[in-house]
């Protein structure tokens, strides 16, 4: 490792010691060692440094001791650097940060924040960091394995082509194509990669990612193009293109409120007419009501869900020794 490296490795953190003492005030060189991941020796040899450059603080011994520093003194070293200040943006997300390389500058970006804060601001926000959580992915399935989403979020901030091996749905399902990453968007828990083509921008999921190498070659977002923008009518067109069809339907009040339609005035069946992506997918949502729900229209979808019903019916007459 280079010398130059180091000392601004060093320099990184005895700035992270000093918010850390003036964040939480006393704190042992254990406690130290185990914050910055380094020995108790390098502590000690820290606070030496600190002391040696005019900062004003003081051990004390003893099983209550530790370092703090003098009361009243504040450091000003609370300027945010650029990753630091990339990985603010993204405090709320768990992991989020750490998937994109930034969990480092993420936990030093919040001590900074935090010790550029009055008092009753900091106690505040400790609460929030406390009470509130944020788990973006959902209960069924594991985690996508994204092993190029920190490639991918370098050539998005660097703004270099990429040539991606990928693997789509549709024939043929591996292909190799060049890409210009516009942006990253975390959708529930899903990375995705819209990137600008021959074709215009198109979305790519980043765990389908086989390969990837990031090219030399620069390009420029176009001036009229918005990530959020593009994203949210991405999601629309998404949407208009799923549900191509309707299904009428009668449902109980609990069946309504599964489905999220406004129940009968009266307490009783409500009849709508709802949108549906296709006879097979409405097949296996509308199974998860059950009773609650009856389909008068489309006929095909009616006649399937009858089948599938006198199948049961039939399986579970045969008791479970049968």
């Amino acid at each position: 490792m280079e010398i130059g490296t180091l000392v601004l490795m060093r320099a990184s953190r005895l700035v992270t010691l000093l918010l850390l003492l003036q964040n939480r005030g006393r704190l042992t060189a254990g406690q130290l060692a185990q914050e910055l991941e380094v020995s108790v020796r390098t502590v000690y040899r820290d606070v030496e440094a600190l002391a040696a450059a005019g900062v004003p603080l003081y051990g004390e011994a003893g099983h209550a001791g530790g370092y703090r520093l003098v009361d009243g003194y504040r450091t000003r070293l609370t300027g945010l650097t650029a990753d630091e200040a990339q990985a603010a943006f993204l405090a709320a997300l768990p992991g989020t940060a750490a998937e994109l390389g930034l969990g480092e500058a993420l936990a030093t970006a919040r001590l900074k924040l935090r010790a550029a804060l009055p008092a009753e601001l900091r106690t505040h926000a400790d609460r929030i960091q406390e009470r509130f959580l944020l788990d973006a992915p959902g209960w069924y399935g594991d985690a996508d394995r994204t092993p190029h989403l920190t490639a991918v979020a370098g050539a998005v901030w660097a703004r270099r082509a990429v040539l991606m091996g990928y693997r789509r749905w549709r024939a043929p399902e591996e292909i190799s194509r060049r890409v210009e990453p516009y942006g990253l968007v975390l959708k529930a828990g899903r990375w995705y990669l819209v990137a600008g083509g021959p074709s215009g921008p198109r979305t790519y999921r980043v765990d389908q990612i086989l390969e990837l190498t990031c090219l030399d070659d620069e390009f420029t977002v176009p001036a009229d193009f918005s990530l959020p923008a593009w994203w949210s009518a991405h999601l629309t067109g998404f949407r208009a293109r799923l549900h191509t069809g309707h299904a009428v339907v009668r449902l109980t009040p609990e069946g309504a409120r599964r489905l999220g339609v406004p129940p009968a005035a009266d307490g009783g069946w409500t009849q709508a007419r709802v949108p549906i992506e296709s006879v097979d997918h409405a097949h296996g949502d509308f199974l998860r009501l059950g009773a609650e729900i009856e389909v008068l229209d489309p006929p095909e979808l009616r006649a399937r869900l009858a089948t599938t019903a006198r199948t049961l019916a039939a399986r579970y007459a045969q008791g479970a020794g049968a």
